[in-house]
């Protein structure tokens, strides 16, 4: 089969398209034939190295966390998912033609999107829920979403207004129209308008999707009002009342948020859509900004 994998850590340079065995599903393990995976800019920096204290690899790496597919093999004493299932879930090893997962990490795909367009879901989904959840929003709260753009971004957009509460997103031009769709109740062009300066009055919540300095930080602190609340996905602020998420691998959350894509509550909005071999290409265009929303990739070299 192909796969996109890593030899060694570096530019987007190191990412190679290979001819591999087809991997053999181990006791409790599935093996899928992959419809799509999707491309999440925290695999820059896994790629890149950035994250080798973090999360650790072992080289050669095949690279690839979401992944939509159908269940083709079944390891031994797995009873569900069954042969022909089609699925979705965050494993390891998702850019290729096939990939192993945990059954147990897999959750039945929606059935009212394509299949390979549900590969977007999982991580950012869960990223996003996960926030939501620890922003512990009270209906009527005014919500600051910083970066709404990106593909965690629009998750928390729906996310929050389905829990109520008023939301103002930052994005750029290119976003703009697909973050009011989301449901944003007023969009800040970070381009063109500081922060300060858009806001009438403070926010109870601030939620931070994009990486900041210490100064950016600092600025961003100073718009949540006393006993107010921020929660980052990315760096750590400087204030006792943030706290940082790290997202956490969960089928239950997964489901969940899967029937609220079927039920038409949560939109999954695919912005691109490209071949396996072309990954090396998407990475170089997130090193340079150029990536908006969730891009799906298709194992097809």
């Amino acid at each position: 089969m192909k796969a996109a994998r890593i030899h060694q850590h570096g530019d987007p340079a190191v990412i190679r398209i290979e001819e591999i065995a087809r991997p053999v599903p181990a006791a409790g393990e599935v093996l899928i034939e992959v419809a799509a995976t999707s491309f999440n800019p925290t695999e820059v920096a896994l790629r890149s190295g950035a994250l080798r204290d973090l999360v650790p690899v072992t080289l050669p790496l095949t690279l690839g966390w979401d992944v939509a597919g159908t269940i083709v093999e079944l390891g031994e004493g797995v009873r569900t998912p069954a042969v022909g299932d089609q699925v979705i879930g965050w494993i390891d090893g998702a850019a290729a033609e096939f990939a192993v997962a945990d059954a147990a990490a897999l959750v039945t795909a929606p059935t009212t999107i394509p299949l390979a367009d549900a590969a977007a879901l999982p991580l950012a989904g869960l990223t996003a829920w996960q926030a939501i959840e620890r922003a512990r929003l009270v209906p009527g709260e005014r919500l600051l979403v910083n970066g709404a753009g990106g593909g965690i971004g629009g998750f928390v957009v729906q996310l929050a207004k389905r829990a109520g509460a008023h939301v103002v997103a930052t994005a750029g031009p290119r976003s703009r129209q697909a973050v009011l769709r989301y449901g944003a109740d007023l969009i800040v062009d970070y381009t063109t308008t500081p922060l300060e300066e858009a806001l009438d009055g403070q926010v109870d919540v601030v939620l931070n999707l994009v990486g900041l300095d210490e100064r950016r930080s600092a600025s961003l602190a100073a718009l949540v009002r006393p006993g107010g609340r921020i929660v980052s996905v990315t760096n750590e602020f400087e204030a006792p009342i943030a706290e940082r998420v790290v997202a956490r691998n969960d089928s239950t959350h997964l489901a969940e948020l899967v029937a609220l894509v079927d039920s038409g509550t949560i939109a999954v909005d695919v912005t691109e859509r490209h071949r396996l071999t072309e990954l090396a290409s998407l990475h170089r265009r997130s090193e340079a900004g150029d990536i908006r929303g969730k891009v799906v990739i298709l194992p097809v070299a």
